[in-house]
């Protein structure tokens, strides 16, 4: 079985950041000696940098069976929304022309966001007389309205178009929710049916070890704190300026530390901020490698994932969540919803109404009234729900069954 695999985000080896795909794709090749081409994007993106020496193709090795590609992706990414659209029709067509050099698959996998790539996958489905899967990991083009970056009625009709197009001609639809799900069969009754649901989920091989925890903490300085840590992309829908307001208004609280971990379009306005309010119970940490990202999860004493408050986000389960949970972390949320729902589900944490100030700051003196035996407890609870029903092993073998299904149809 060879599988193309467009994925403008693939992490390269130990990169910070969602790491969905590289979990699956090692799954796919050491459980069924699946062959996969991957072909990615060259910025970063969190950070807005390049990956890879060369501009245009770049190609490497991942394992025996997987064959990571890099593609040009406009530099200017992380620079603003016009500079991002940029940097997705850049990689689309890029990563056109790099997957129609490569070995006839047997099925193409294109997982959004972008929904741009989507363009890529219907031509090489065309070109080469194969099926393709469509992975819808972010409700485009919803979510970029939802957020605010994208208002332009004409680019939005074209978006909305191309959304109906994929769903059409894909011959299966694999969603990260529920809410995904009914979403899509409520705007398209006609693709009931052709939905399959694959949740974000937990690797537990990576994400049990603890014992880095009081080198970590001696050498950032947290000492005595109650650490709340956020982890992941600073960007607008993050909406990380709810820490920042809370850290303001709790500075006489000097054992609490809020600590942001990660980078993104808005960090240096963040930073700033906090530099205006001489926040000394507020630190940032630039983005850490994946290997090490869990000796900083369970350093902290409370995870946070936060975003910005739409509607849109109350159909999805963010990834980091996941791994707080399996690290035995309580939680804080401040994302209505579903996630709301599996933090209460699971009691493993508390929800805070999200850009409500009085909210955080009584959900923040909540945890910290707790004594360390009902911290625990949290953690424990959140760490058997997630193994129960979100071990990414067994997402990965319902994942196979589709793709051999497609393939075999």
């Amino acid at each position: 079985m060879r599988i193309v695999l467009f994925h403008q985000y693939f992490l390269g080896k130990n990169d910070p950041g969602g790491s969905r795909w590289n979990e699956l794709t090692s799954f796919f090749s050491k459980k069924e000696n699946f062959i996969i081409d991957v072909v990615a994007g060259n910025i970063h993106y969190a950070t807005g940098k390049q990956i890879s020496p060369k501009l245009w193709s770049n190609k490497e090795i991942v394992d025996d069976n997987i064959t990571l590609y890099r593609t040009w992706t406009y530099a200017g990414y992380n620079s603003n929304f016009i500079g991002r659209v940029i940097g997705y029709l850049s990689y689309t067509f890029s990563s056109l022309i790099k997957s129609i050099m490569l070995k006839k698959p047997n099925i193409i996998i294109i997982t959004s966001p972008s929904i741009f790539v989507g363009i890529s996958a219907i031509i090489l489905s065309k070109i080469k007389n194969v099926p393709f899967i469509l992975e819808v990991r972010d409700l485009w083009p919803e979510s970029a309205v939802a957020t605010g970056v994208l208002n332009n009625k004409v680019l939005l009709n074209i978006l909305y178009w191309l959304e109906y197009k994929l769903y059409k001609l894909s011959k299966k639809i694999v969603v990260l929710t529920p809410a995904f799900k009914d979403n899509i069969e409520a705007r398209f009754p006609e693709f009931i049916g052709k939905i399959e649901i694959i949740t974000n989920g937990a690797d537990f091989s990576i994400m049990n070890s603890d014992t880095q925890r009081k080198k970590i903490r001696e050498q950032n300085r947290w000492n005595n704190k109650q650490v709340f840590a956020y982890f992941g992309a600073h960007g607008l829908a993050n909406d990380l300026v709810q820490v920042i307001d809370v850290a303001k208004a709790m500075q006489q609280n000097t054992d609490v530390l809020f600590v942001l971990i990660g980078d993104g379009m808005q960090k240096k306005l963040l930073q700033n901020k906090a530099k205006k309010y001489k926040l000394n119970n507020l630190q940032f940490i630039d983005s850490v490698p994946k290997n090490e990202v869990v000796n900083y999860i369970n350093a902290a004493d409370i995870c946070m994932a936060i975003l910005k408050k739409t509607d849109t986000f109350k159909t999805v389960y963010p990834n980091k969540v996941f791994d707080y949970m399996s690290c035995k972390k309580p939680v804080l949320v401040t994302i209505d919803g579903i996630t709301r729902t599996l933090i209460e589900s699971a009691q493993c944490g508390l929800y805070s109404e999200p850009e409500n100030l009085q909210d955080f700051i009584k959900t923040v003196q909540k945890f910290s009234k707790m004594n360390k035996e009902q911290l625990l407890l949290l953690g424990k609870n959140g760490f058997e729900y997630v193994k129960d029903h979100f071990d990414r092993e067994k997402l990965a073998e319902r994942y196979i069954k589709i793709i051999k299904d497609v393939v075999n149809d």
